[in-house]
């Protein structure tokens, strides 16, 4: 109820303004130790990656992209808080406004391009966190390295953030970063895989435990890309895949203001689209690759739908901005109901 009469003051206001005013009213609260009296952990646990979650139900990166709100975030009732995406130094992204709400559709244009304080702000914050549950860190590359340099961010990113991360997911499906989606396909993708995999067997040995490796992919895939993506997955035994980012389509938003915006579709529209994709990895995965669902998930029946295609694991990002926390219980426990049913 409280989100319900806070939301038409928020809408009114610059989305990035709107956005960074939550998270601080949401420290505010979690400081006075109020969230918890509200909403609190809710038990839906589950074994994915080797990691055990405490629910299935997630936060998206992008939300927290320097982790600064991870504490207050948690009493939300997440069964796992995926912070960045975080490149090796610091960038102020793209130009604003680059935040555009299409509330028609409840849906979010961005092109932030990866805006974030650098690697070792976001470290200093997973440390200093409190969170006991799975901290997911989330890693891109920097806008002024070259395409071809990129293992090179992406590496230099692993080493610093691997005894810090319950797992560490590899982000090359943001279209607000020139050229990154070109390393979803061909060479340029089994060159990615191969030197950030050896380098995470290296720190393994030498940390001498395991961190999951992750790879988060667009929803705008071709069957063939689908395929070769699959592939490699299995053959650099990547641990998870998440599924998917935003899109570049504009169907059901082209005739709607800001619709024809530049940067990435999420919300509502994008919810078909992704679970499609997510089912096409899963038919050629099966169970050998664990699968996290996002891309539209503003009901409990969507998560459903999620996990329906091969989710193991959901995350939310823009439901919650047109839904509001309590989404997270509902998604919770409509997946709760439908293993139930399973069971039974």
């Amino acid at each position: 109820m409280s989100y319900a009469l806070l939301r038409p003051f928020l809408f009114k206001m610059d989305p990035e303004h709107a956005h960074d005013m939550t998270l601080s009213l949401l420290a505010k609260a979690h400081k006075a130790r109020a969230l918890g009296l509200v909403y609190g952990q809710h038990m839906q646990p589950i074994d994915c990656m080797g990691l055990q979650f405490a629910n299935p139900v997630g936060l998206a990166a992008g939300l927290d992209k320097n982790g600064d709100y991870i504490d207050a975030l948690a009493e939300l009732g997440f069964g796992f808080i995926e912070v960045g995406t975080v490149t090796p130094k610091p960038q102020v992204g793209n130009d604003k406004p680059r935040l555009f709400r299409i509330k028609q559709a409840d849906a979010i244009i961005n092109r932030m391009g990866f805006n974030n304080q650098g690697v070792e702000y976001l470290i200093d914050n997973v440390k200093r966190s409190k969170y006991k549950g799975n901290i997911g860190i989330n890693i891109g590359k920097n806008a002024s390295t070259p395409v071809e340099n990129a293992a090179d961010d992406y590496v230099y990113c692993l080493e610093r953030v691997y005894p810090h991360a319950s797992y560490i997911t590899i982000n090359i499906s943001s279209p607000n970063t020139s050229n990154l989606r070109d390393l979803q396909s061909g060479e340029a993708l089994t060159y990615l895989l191969d030197t950030i995999k050896n380098r995470h067997d290296q720190l393994a040995t030498e940390y001498g435990f395991y961190v999951p490796l992750v790879l988060k992919v667009a929803p705008d895939l071709e069957p063939a890309q689908v395929d070769y993506i699959s592939q490699q997955l299995l053959d650099f035994e990547i641990d998870g895949l998440i599924a998917t980012n935003t899109t570049l389509s504009r169907v059901g938003v082209e005739d709607l203001t800001d619709g024809d915006q530049t940067g990435g579709l999420s919300g509502r529209p994008v919810s078909h689209i992704s679970t499609q994709i997510l089912q096409q990895f899963s038919d050629q995965l099966g169970d050998q690759v664990a699968l996290i669902g996002v891309g539209g998930i503003d009901s409990g029946e969507k998560a459903v739908k999620k996990i329906k295609a091969g989710a193991d694991l959901v995350q939310l990002y823009t439901g919650l901005i047109y839904q509001g926390p309590g989404l997270v219980q509902s998604c919770i426990q409509a997946i709760g109901g439908y293993y139930d049913a399973m069971e039974g």
